[in-house]
């Protein structure tokens, strides 16, 4: 069976060298594979013109701060971008057409919309993988601010980060220098296939799961987490076949994972059950 267009123009995008990947592209075309009628180029040109109206609200700025003043006024009081603390699970928060049209996310997406807006406008900004909180920071030297996006674009220093950290874990969190390095645009589109991944499996659509991970393998071929889990989805819809063969190449290249044993068991099963 063929993947659909929207896979194939995503696959078509990330197969160029990282630092030619167009982010918001590659994300509409994530997007359109659940809304088929997704006009991607016309979502490029809503934020182009985002991009332009920051620009015409702050023409003659070039401190960075002043522009990412200028971005949070537009985005946050103007237009009324908000965390959605009221649904945080909902699917449509990782898809850009959704959060663009309602205006609402969670902090990767929202941050995708501060980040395509920067980038337009010449303010270099990098998404930060922080656990549990996706962050972006302008690319300054010496500058140990970051925005979150989720919060109205709020700055944070370092000190901020750790209790933001502390409010996820739920206990005091050292901040690690590892914790604030800049992701690939293939991590970046990863961690939003994994939120939705972990959203579909949560509410057992395991289709849309098998598609989202299907994505993250076109992302980083032989990943063996992807390749367990889509083995493991395979196994609860009933597809024996290709979850011997994901589970299989899972242990291959992780043999000492600690769940190795389970996953031998599982197989052993799988095989006294195929003919």
């Amino acid at each position: 069976m063929p993947f659909p267009l929207a896979r194939q123009l995503f696959h078509r995008e990330v197969q160029q060298p990282d630092e030619q990947i167009d982010l918001e592209r590659a994300a509409l075309y994530l997007a359109q594979e659940d809304y088929p009628a997704l006009d991607v180029e016309e979502y490029l040109k809503v934020l182009d013109n985002m991009a332009t109206d920051v620009e015409g609200r702050s023409p003659n700025e070039s401190y960075p701060l002043k522009k990412m003043q200028a971005i949070n006024r537009y985005l946050y009081d103007e237009l009324e971008f908000v965390g959605n603390t009221t649904d945080y699970y909902d699917p449509r928060n990782s898809f850009l057409n959704e959060v663009i049209d309602r205006r609402t996310g969670i902090p990767i997406t929202l941050s995708l919309v501060y980040l395509s807006i920067t980038r337009r406008i010449g303010l270099p900004m990098v998404g930060i993988n922080m656990p549990g909180h996706f962050l972006i920071r302008p690319v300054i030297e010496d500058a140990e601010i970051c925005v979150d996006a989720f919060h109205q674009g709020e700055i944070l220093f370092p000190q901020d980060c750790e209790e933001r950290l502390a409010q996820v874990y739920g206990h005091p969190v050292a901040l690690n220098p590892a914790f604030l390095q800049p992701v690939t645009t293939r991590q970046y589109l990863s961690r939003m296939l994994t939120n939705l991944k972990v959203v579909y499996i949560d509410r057992g659509d395991f289709q849309h799961a098998l598609a989202a991970i299907d994505r993250l393998l076109l992302l980083f071929p032989n990943a063996p987490t992807e390749l367990r889990d889509r083995g493991l989805v395979y196994y609860r819809t009933d597809r024996p076949t290709e979850a011997q063969q994901d589970l299989t190449a899972y242990l291959a290249l992780e043999p000492a994972a600690p769940d190795a044993s389970s996953i031998q068991k599982l197989l052993k099963a799988l095989r006294e059950k195929t003919p």
